[in-house]
């Protein structure tokens, strides 16, 4: 398998410590899932993205969404009824198994909801950039003072005072 070379990534970038991983994972592939459940990932509107999991036959209480350190696990696990025990099929082409899908999110991506409809769950992300981290204007030799000339003005009047 060829590696990624991230050498001059590194010299130009501060703080992406995590991309690494997350290509050296992407470059092996999702060895554990084989492709079950089947997925979508959608753009929804700015700023607004969707993922869609063909989960046919599961229940509400049958999956598990959860979100840690940026990775969000879809898990699904099918409770055995009763009467699935007395089933013989000649054919059975619908997978009940076990599954867990892991995505990786990019930061301040977050989950909004999430809906089973259909046979389809479909997870709601919204990426929200923090008010500090959004561009702002600095001013260069602005008329605002900063707290310690305001300290500096104060003493001046005191002493002509």
């Amino acid at each position: 398998m060829n590696s990624i070379d991230l050498t001059p990534l590194y010299r130009s970038t501060i703080g992406f410590d995590r991309m690494a991983s997350l290509l050296d994972s992407a470059m092996r592939g999702e060895q554990t899932s084989g492709g079950y459940p089947p997925y979508n990932i959608e753009v929804t509107g700015e700023n607004q993205y969707g993922i869609t999991l063909a989960v046919a036959g599961f229940e509400e209480d049958e999956l598990n969404i959860q979100v840690e350190n940026g990775i969000l696990s879809v898990r699904g696990k099918k409770a055995e009824a009763e009467d699935d025990k007395q089933r013989r099929f000649l054919h059975q082409g619908i997978a009940y198994r076990t599954f867990e899908r892991k995505f990786n999110l990019a930061d301040h991506v977050e989950v909004r909801g999430a809906e089973l409809k259909n046979g389809l769950l479909t997870i709601q992300l919204v990426k929200e950039i923090p008010e500090a981290m959004k561009p702002r204007s600095i001013a260069i030799n602005g008329k605002e003072s900063t707290p310690l000339e305001h300290k500096r003005e104060a003493k001046a009047e005191s002493k002509v005072a």
